[in-house]
């Protein structure tokens, strides 16, 4: 009798920890790895003359002036889940780059771009768009809040869900690894808990 207690009582702390927790925050010991964590840089370089600074507030990375630039990891990703908090104001023009073949050219080109942009003029790959591939399923404003990307990419197959709203599901095959980026472009951005587990 004392077992099933212990198992009921268990699994209904592991029910509240799931209410407060969202289930990424509860992954964290199933291979991932902190890529970010809002208190160094360690693991990034820093490209063109955005103004990147810490926000010791809320434990973020963020940039609001100077020349476009980007927060680049100094490893190369090929098949992942990627999961990306950022806040971003309606007027910010951010994004999150992955499998960017130069990590000193991080472009749409290059790479794939998973946009942040609610007031983009052409609303076509707006915020959850991947650039060039893929229009969002769904329209989610990420402006004036915290959000949460979970970005995966298998083989050609690519995925993005947006505050648990699916707005990516994409075959491409033209990247197939590469470095990740974190843009500045207008606007204030910010980036924190920046996590990654191999597929």
């Amino acid at each position: 009798m004392k077992h099933v207690f212990l198992i009921t009582v268990g699994w209904s702390l592991l029910s509240v920890a799931g209410a407060f927790f969202p289930a990424s925050a509860l992954a964290q010991d199933e291979g991932w790895t902190t890529l970010l964590d809002g208190s160094t840089l360690d693991g990034w370089s820093v490209i063109g003359g955005a103004n990147w600074s810490f926000d010791e507030g809320d434990g973020s990375v963020m940039a609001d002036m100077g020349v476009e630039g980007h927060l680049v990891t100094e490893s190369s990703y090929a098949d992942f889940e990627l999961i990306v908090e950022f806040w971003a104001e309606s007027r910010t023009n951010s994004g999150v780059y992955i499998r960017c073949s130069d990590p000193t050219d991080i472009t749409a080109q290059n790479c794939y771009e998973v946009n942040i942009s609610d007031e983009r003029p052409d609303p076509i790959y707006r915020t959850g768009a991947i650039v060039g591939v893929s229009s969002p399923l769904e329209m989610v404003d990420a402006g004036e809040r915290w959000n949460e990307f979970v970005i995966r990419a298998d083989g050609p197959r690519l995925t993005v869900t947006l505050n648990g709203v699916e707005t990516v599901d994409a075959e491409d095959p033209t990247h197939s690894a590469g470095v990740i980026g974190l843009q500045f472009s207008t606007g204030l951005v910010k980036f924190r808990s920046v996590r990654i587990r191999p597929l």
